[in-house]
């Protein structure tokens, strides 16, 4: 299947006056239609940084330095402001983690609705109104009829996620970024999202790209998984593979950290050390000072992606140096 979302050997920087900060470095991935992929890993990865790429907020002065972002393999990534913010609208759909920041608390849920649906699809006010009614009900919230003419503030915190997943979809999207957009909901609300989203990918054929440090909501949402570190890509492939075969240390890690709930043990395990900050990355594998199977060549040699079973992993464990 052609993908959808094509991200081609990214590179973000940011210029400071102490040098040049690399944030993402050679970042690639495909999404195709219909497909959760899933985007996990530390706080200080790159996952909303990559997300933040792709729909074109990068902030300032962030910049795309290297690689394509290519949506239906027409390449979005050196668009001005002003054609991305059309994509924005119309071809990706974007969710945030804190509601508050993607709602106008002036004007009303309704007129928020309108005003992206009139400016992105050939209808009138009043098919608009129509149209963001339906979008609440899709989303779950009561009485849309009575909801739409309220604002922001009289909404919940789960309400507000539902609105904004709403304005994601108003324009019936291409691609959904959505990022963290469960992790300040309680548990039900998040199984309800989640719902909500494979809900959207199997009746809209959209490609959902989900950024999420929470490893059971990749489980049950996801397709295909992206494990990043330090900016890069450190392990990908479909989640169940990742999940309970995994092919890199760091994932390893990852998944041991998670209880178990069938398991009895005294301890967690946990990775020692912490993510390199920016700009102090070390030589060769960037995860080797923390890697509890480390040897001389991950010191000096950075390894890409390599097949590691059914999935793909940056580590020399899967390939040999040259």
């Amino acid at each position: 299947m052609t993908a959808l979302l094509e991200v081609k050997h990214l590179r973000v920087e940011f210029p400071t006056r102490r040098g040049t900060l690399l944030a993402l470095d050679d970042v690639s991935f495909e999404i195709a239609p219909g497909e959760i992929l899933g985007v996990v890993g530390e706080s200080g990865a790159g996952k909303s940084l990559t997300g933040a790429a792709i729909i074109g907020l990068l902030e300032p002065p962030g910049r795309v330095a290297a690689g394509q972002i290519l949506l239906e393999g027409r390449r979005i990534d050196n668009l001005s402001p002003e054609q991305m913010r059309k994509v924005r609208g119309k071809q990706i759909g974007a969710i945030f983690q804190d509601p508050l920041t993607s709602l106008n608390p002036l004007y009303t849920v309704g007129e928020q609705l309108i005003e992206t649906i009139v400016t992105h699809l050939d209808l009138n006010r009043r098919q608009a109104r129509e149209r963001a009614i339906e979008l609440l009900a899709a989303t779950g919230i009561p009485a849309p009829e009575l909801r739409v003419d309220q604002y922001p503030h009289h909404f919940s915190g789960g309400m507000r996620q539902r609105v904004v997943i709403a304005l994601a979809l108003a324009a019936q999207p291409k691609l959904i970024v959505a990022d963290e957009p469960t992790t300040a909901l309680d548990v039900s609300i998040q199984a309800q999202i989640i719902g909500l989203l494979k809900k959207v990918c199997k009746e809209q054929g959209s490609a959902v790209m989900l950024v999420t440090h929470d490893m059971g909501v990749i489980a049950e949402t996801c397709d295909r998984v992206a494990v990043m570190y330090a900016g890069r890509v450190a392990e990908l492939g479909p989640v169940q593979d990742v999940i309970h075969r995994p092919g890199h240390p760091y994932t390893v890690g990852l998944m041991g950290s998670i209880p178990v709930m069938d398991e009895d043990r005294d301890r967690l395990a946990q990775i020692d050390g912490s993510m390199p900050r920016l700009g102090s990355t070390p030589s060769g594998c960037a995860f080797h000072p923390r890697c509890p199977r480390v040897h001389e060549t991950c010191t000096r040699q950075r390894p890409d992606l390599l097949p590691a079973g059914r999935t793909q992993a940056a580590c020399w464990l899967h390939g040999v140096a040259a």
